[in-house]
């Protein structure tokens, strides 16, 4: 999960100034105009590229491994259908997200996707436990409902990544302020609540309890760990501001945390 450290800043009237900070589509924009002017830009998104690569290579592989066959792909159609959004979702969080002029260095691709093997464990976890605890497949209406809860859980992130862009137009370190608007004025970490009910979405659409049950033990943990750390970062930062947002707004799943 990305960070989403949320800030923005304003003018003497509490508006932002300056241009919107560029995303990556926006700069992808212009070094195709000039690939010559953006050689930093056009290696990081190389690596954002190929770490987004290998990691669909090696869900691919993850549940190929859970299934024992890949034939298995062609005769269920919401399986296909998470495997094609899925993809989709994590392109276009590397277009619409800000940090690619700031990507770490290319000896650290290694440590990116070793990162994400949790996911990759949940990738393999859920079919196998459908093959060989269960058999057969998971019925209709779980498979749907996974897929209903992948998709919104894509609106979600990529939502709230498009937001924390715009609402931090011409900030400067100097003068940084709390984004509270849009899915911010209800949770303080969207995005990271999006991407782990894309993954838990996964658990369902194949109707995989115990699958389902680790996920979410093991991903409130990871979060716990994200949450705690980023968010002390965010109070020493913002001090009594950010007491207060965080005391109107919850963490990760409303009511609940």
């Amino acid at each position: 999960m990305a960070s989403e450290l949320n800030r923005e800043t304003p003018e003497s009237n509490g508006k932002a100034t300056g241009g919107l900070k560029p995303t990556t589509a926006m700069l992808l924009a212009d070094a195709i105009a000039s690939p010559g002017e953006h050689p930093r830009f056009m290696r990081s998104l190389a690596l954002h590229f190929a770490e987004t690569t290998i990691f669909l290579v090696a869900v691919i592989g993850a549940i190929a491994l859970g299934l024992g066959i890949t034939a298995y792909f062609a005769e269920h159609h919401y399986v296909l259908a998470y495997l094609v959004a899925y993809a989709g979702f994590r392109f276009s969080d590397l277009i619409v997200r800000e940090d690619a002029e700031d990507s770490p260095p290319r000896e650290e691709l290694s440590r990116r996707i070793a990162a994400q093997l949790p996911i990759l464990l949940v990738f393999a976890a859920a079919p196998f436990e459908r093959t060989y605890a269960y058999g057969g497949s998971a019925p209709a209406w779980a498979s749907a409902l996974g897929l209903l809860l992948e998709l919104l859980g894509m609106w979600l992130a990529l939502g709230a990544r498009i937001q924390l862009g715009f609402f931090t137009a011409g900030r400067t370190p100097q003068r940084p302020v709390l984004v509270t608007r849009g899915f911010y004025r209800y949770l303080r970490h969207p995005i990271y609540a999006g991407t782990f009910l894309v993954t838990f979405a996964w658990t369902i659409i194949y109707g995989a309890p115990v699958a389902a049950i680790l996920t979410l033990i093991i991903g409130a943990i990871l979060a716990q760990r994200r949450i705690k750390s980023e968010e002390a970062m965010l109070r020493a930062r913002f001090g009594e501001e950010y007491d207060d947002y965080q005391s109107v707004t919850d963490a990760l799943v409303p009511v609940i945390w």
